[in-house]
C-alpha cells in the first residue's frame, strides 16, 4: 500500500481523508456519504443558497425536492440562462470542477439572432477578444438556421462572466436564449425543468476520475 506516494507495511497506520491511497496500484477510496444533486435550473432564478434581495434561488428548489444535505452550487449559471447545475456537499470535488486550471467542458445550446454566417463560425472557433482577453477557442456546432434566428451547440473550457454571451455579442449574433446542456460529466438529458435528481453512479465515478486527475497532476507540479 502506498500513501501520498510513500510505502507503508505497519497494520493500524491512520491515514489523512484527503491522502492519496493505492494498494496494488489501484487508487482506493474511503466509502463516501457525500450528497451529488443535479438541479435543471430554471431562468429566473439565482444561482445562490440565499439572495439579501429575496429573489428565488437554487436552495428552494433542492429543498423542495428533499435534499438536506448542505451542498452548494459548482460553479454559476447566470440569472437569465437554464439548464444543469451541479450540487454537492463535497468541497474537493467543487473546488476542482471550479478551478478554472482544469478546463472543465461545459456544453450549451445557444439560440443566437439571425443566420449564423461561416465568418461568425470561424471567429468562435478560433477565439474571440473580449474585453479581459481573448477567450480560448470554442468547439461549435450548428444545429439548426432559420430565417431570424440561429440555434447552435457550443462547448467552452472557461468560466468567465456571461462569456457566450458575450462572444456571440462580439460576431454581432446576441443570445436570445442560452441553456446548458452539459457540466463535465453531468448532463441535463431529460430531466424537467425545476426538477432535481441524484447523480448516477456512472457520473459520480466520472466526478472522482476528475479529482484523482487533478490530485495526480498537483503531486507531479508538487
Amino acid at each position: 500500500m502506498r500513501v501520498g506516494g510513500q510505502v507503508v507495511r505497519e497494520l493500524g497506520s491512520s491515514v489523512d481523508d484527503d491522502a492519496r491511497v493505492e494498494v496494488d496500484g489501484r487508487i482506493v477510496r474511503p466509502v463516501q456519504t457525500h450528497t451529488y444533486a443535479v438541479l435543471h435550473k430554471p431562468v429566473g432564478v439565482m444561482t445562490t443558497m440565499r439572495d439579501p434581495e429575496g429573489r428565488r434561488t437554487v436552495a428552494d428548489l433542492v429543498r423542495r425536492a428533499g435534499v438536506t444535505a448542505r451542498v452548494v452550487p459548482v460553479g454559476r449559471l447566470d440569472y437569465d440562462t437554464s439548464g444543469v447545475l451541479l450540487l454537492t456537499d463535497d468541497g474537493e470535488t467543487a473546488n476542482v470542477l471550479s478551478h478554472p486550471r482544469f478546463g472543465v467542458e461545459k456544453t450549451y445550446r445557444a439560440t443566437v439572432r439571425g443566420r449564423l454566417e461561416p465568418g461568425a463560425v470561424e471567429r468562435i472557433l478560433h477565439g474571440v477578444r473580449l474585453d479581459e482577453g481573448r477567450a480560448s477557442p470554442a468547439q461549435l456546432r450548428v444545429v439548426a438556421v432559420r430565417r431570424d434566428v440561429s440555434l447552435v451547440d457550443i462547448t467552452i473550457h472557461e468560466g468567465r462572466n456571461r462569456q457566450v454571451r458575450r462572444m456571440f455579442e462580439v460576431v454581432d449574433h446576441p443570445v436570445v436564449a442560452l441553456v446548458r446542456l452539459r457540466f463535465g460529466p453531468i448532463a441535463l438529458g431529460a430531466l424537467p425543468l425545476g426538477a432535481v435528481r441524484s447523480a448516477t453512479e456512472r457520473e459520480r465515478s466520472a466526478l472522482h476520475r476528475v479529482v484523482d486527475e487533478a490530485r495526480a497532476a498537483g503531486a507531479e507540479n508538487a
